[in-house]
């Protein structure tokens, strides 16, 4: 960078990833000749990680993008962005706003994909929208009080949190979980034993190795044929990303995740960097999957290595292991399995009241933790997966 022209940082996403990338920037950056610009539709933050606990009826507070970073010096647009030239290095919004850009972070992230099985997109409801979610709980609230049903397609974390949820704080709704396989496959035997006997407790029940083909209106029709009466359809099954990137001729991979380096960059366009779900970020034992676990570190590593190079500095490979697979279980319960680097179980885990408040102590609310990123390098790395990653370096 020279000494009279001013870098330009563009950061398309304001999620859990582009928000801290963006508050750590800020930091890390300031005093220098550099001008961050945050993309994001909303000014609202969305809490993605607790979007069951709306949908089941409870109140989430209420937090302004604007508010999160004051003091900062980011400039907020709230727009969506409509194409990218990564050639020129433009992001053009929809408002018809064009960015220049001398180095853009790419934090769309991810949504539920509601195109794969028909009538989902129709007839279900799912976790992508916190005003979606506040109308999902009236019609719950309504259903409740008719003693109807709820069906939640997805037994992953997400599928099992919602189920748990919806079932506790409405003991007259039968919860129906619809999985292909069995909820908490992923983990050790106590843990998923401990998983079940929640789920008992709480009368969800469950149709394992299952699919929905098709959801109406008013039921979901099953891989085998039969037709489940469904006064709510809850959608938690895969999800999909952004096209911008693949359309901007950005190297991506079969489901459009940006392709990156060892320093997260895209390998077609060094300038981008991409992070969280939007990124397809390979370690020694695999590639990383998305979660907020390994998000958050790739959205504090980037804003890191983008200050480093404008310093004229090394930067070493990313490196990232998971650590534990943290599911709420309503909100008395809930189970922790701790695992290796790759996301397989160890022995240990936790259970009841001492995994909640384990969950709440690395799951609650971010924005107190990204208002103080605003001043402090903030340590968001569990694991960085120890000898499971040193083959990358």
């Amino acid at each position: 960078m020279n000494a009279i022209a001013r870098h330009e940082i563009v950061v398309l996403g304001a999620g859990y990833t582009g928000m801290l990338a963006t508050a750590r920037l800020a930091h890390r950056t300031r005093g220098r000749k550099v001008r961050i610009t945050l993309v994001n539709p909303s000014e609202r933050f969305t809490e993605r990680l607790r979007m069951h606990q709306i949908a089941a009826g409870r109140t989430l507070a209420d937090h302004r993008i604007p508010e999160v970073l004051a003091g900062t010096g980011v400039e907020f647009r709230r727009a969506a962005a409509a194409s990218i030239d990564p050639e020129e290095r433009q992001v053009t919004l929809d408002d018809g706003a064009v960015l220049r850009y001398d180095t853009l972070v790419y934090a769309l992230g991810s949504a539920t994909d509601t195109t794969r099985v028909p009538g989902v997109a129709e007839h279900a409801w799912t976790l992508n929208d916190p005003r979606a979610a506040h109308r999902f709980a009236g019609r719950l609230t309504e259903l409740a009080a008719a003693g109807g049903t709820v069906t939640v397609a997805g037994g992953g974390l997400t599928g099992i949190e919602a189920a748990t949820e919806i079932a506790e704080s409405h003991p007259g709704v039968t919860v129906t979980l619809i999985s292909s396989t069995e909820p908490g496959a992923m983990m050790g035997e106590r843990a998923r034993a401990h998983l079940t006997r929640a789920l008992d407790r709480l009368g969800v029940v469950r149709r394992t190795g299952e699919r929905v083909t098709k959801v109406l209106p008013d039921a979901v029709r099953l891989s085998g044929g039969e037709h489940l009466r469904s006064g709510l359809t809850l959608w938690t099954a895969g999800v999909r990303v952004s096209p911008l990137a693949a359309e901007a001729g950005i190297a991506t991979d079969e489901r459009g995740l940006i392709v990156t380096d060892a320093t997260l960059r895209s390998v077609s366009h060094p300038e981008i960097y991409a992070i969280g779900d939007a990124a397809a970020v390979r370690q020694a034992w695999g590639q990383i999957h998305g979660t907020c676990q390994s998000g958050l570190p790739t959205a504090a590593y980037v804003a890191d290595a983008i200050t480093r190079r404008l310093r004229g500095r090394t930067v070493k490979p990313f490196r990232f292991g998971y650590f534990h697979q943290p599911v709420s279980l309503g909100r008395g319960d809930a189970v922790i399995q701790f695992t290796h680097a790759d996301d397989t179980p160890r022995r240990w885990y936790l259970k009841g009241r001492a995994a909640v408040m384990y969950k709440e102590s690395v799951s609650g609310s971010p924005v107190p933790f990204m208002k103080l990123s605003r001043r402090v390098n903030v340590v968001v790395t569990l694991s960085k997966g120890g000898r499971a990653t040193r083959a990358n370096g």
